[in-house]
């Protein structure tokens, strides 16, 4: 896994993050990784791609490729899909792809819901990281899959269920 720090307001504002995100992001691998087509009979490493970024990057991306011209929290673009890694030997790497934070909108939501930006930022590298794996949130059933399994990984990392009615209690400032 590499992380990349595109906008430096998230080291001023997490200077732990190289120690909280990647743990989130193997986590979530560890959870998910049985349904990826694209890991399948694979012994090679797997190849996951964060960048933390802001809202501007963010934003075009989130244009060009979603045709939703605003910013969002997380984006996932998937890597090597099934068909293609069934191509490649066993031992090859498996590019899984890149997840993209950004800031200003990590950072808003967080006050919002009253939590964390260490905890929201790394519930959504949990969720980038299920999508490149084949999970989504499209219908009903999906959604409460992966909902249920984002909720699993973030309790082992001592993260309160972010779906849950008020997971950082009222007294939370």
């Amino acid at each position: 896994m590499s992380l990349r720090t595109a906008c430096r307001d998230w080291t001023s504002a997490l200077p732990d993050l190289r120690k909280l995100l990647p743990p989130a992001a193997r986590a979530a691998f560890a959870a998910g990784a049985a349904r990826c087509a694209a890991l399948s009979g694979a012994t090679g490493p797997a190849e996951i791609a964060i960048t933390l970024s802001d809202d501007a990057e963010v934003r075009d991306l989130n244009r060009d490729w979603r045709g939703k011209d605003k910013p969002t929290n997380v984006l996932s673009f998937p890597g090597l899909e099934g068909a293609m890694a069934a191509l490649l030997p066993p031992e090859a790497p498996r590019p899984l792809g890149d997840i993209i934070l950004a800031f200003e909108t990590c950072r808003v939501e967080a006050e919002e819901q009253g939590k964390p930006l260490a905890d929201h930022a790394r519930h959504l590298v949990v969720h980038g990281v299920l999508h490149l794996l084949g999970y989504d949130h499209e219908e009903d059933a999906e959604a409460e899959e992966m909902e249920a399994l984002e909720t699993m990984v973030l309790a082992g990392l001592g993260i309160p269920d972010p779906y849950g009615a008020d997971p950082y209690g009222e007294t939370r400032a």
